[in-house]
């Protein structure tokens, strides 16, 4: 349990980080290419029927990492994942952060592996790991708020969910955990 709340400071600290970089855009724009730094701004903008298209469109990209290799176990890793071999996808994602250690996406769905097979604890650390590489990917963001939620702390989910909509504001998973978290946390005190 040390290391779980070890790892929740980190994240956590992380997450303060991110609402700074959030506070000042062109700080983390300067960390992503002028095309997914415009997708991140279109997505800010965008309705709810264009949101979902440009938030894939970033989605991809982020997949992206520039190795044939380092995308197929990425992809290998997903595809475990969603077969339901945690192990596999560990594996598989584990391999490729050994041949690119900055590749916030491996980072991402090993955390989403970790957390799937009940590893709170390096699912927390992959997530910190993901936002300090990307602050802007609203995915492990969100995926944060999630296991904020899992490990009892509602009002830092609650804040967290905020944050993701505050880049992706038609996320439909964050807007409806927000809602459900709103009187919880703004009704009585935690």
């Amino acid at each position: 349990m040390a290391s779980v709340a070890s790892n929740l400071k980190h994240t956590v600290t992380a997450a303060c980080l991110f609402c700074a970089l959030l506070a000042a855009p062109s700080l983390w724009a300067a960390n992503t290419t002028p095309d997914l730094a415009a997708l991140l701004g279109q997505l800010r903008q965008a309705g709810p029927t264009d949101s979902a298209t440009v938030a894939r469109d970033i989605r991809m990209r982020w997949a992206q990492s520039g190795s044939d290799t380092i995308d197929l176990l990425l992809k290998r890793g997903k595809d475990a994942l969603e077969r339901g071999e945690t192990d596999a996808a560990i594996e598989h994602l584990t391999a490729a952060l050994d041949h690119a250690p900055d590749f916030a996406e491996s980072y991402h769905a090993r955390a989403q592996a970790y957390a799937t097979a009940g590893l709170v604890g390096p699912a927390l650390a992959d997530l910190e790991q993901a936002l300090h590489l990307n602050p802007a990917h609203f995915d492990a963001l969100y995926g944060l708020a999630v296991l904020l939620e899992e490990v009892g702390r509602p009002k830092l989910a609650y804040e967290t969910y905020v944050l993701v909509l505050k880049i992706y504001p038609h996320y439909e998973e964050a807007q409806a955990a927000r809602a459900r978290l709103h009187d919880r946390v703004m009704g009585r005190k935690l």
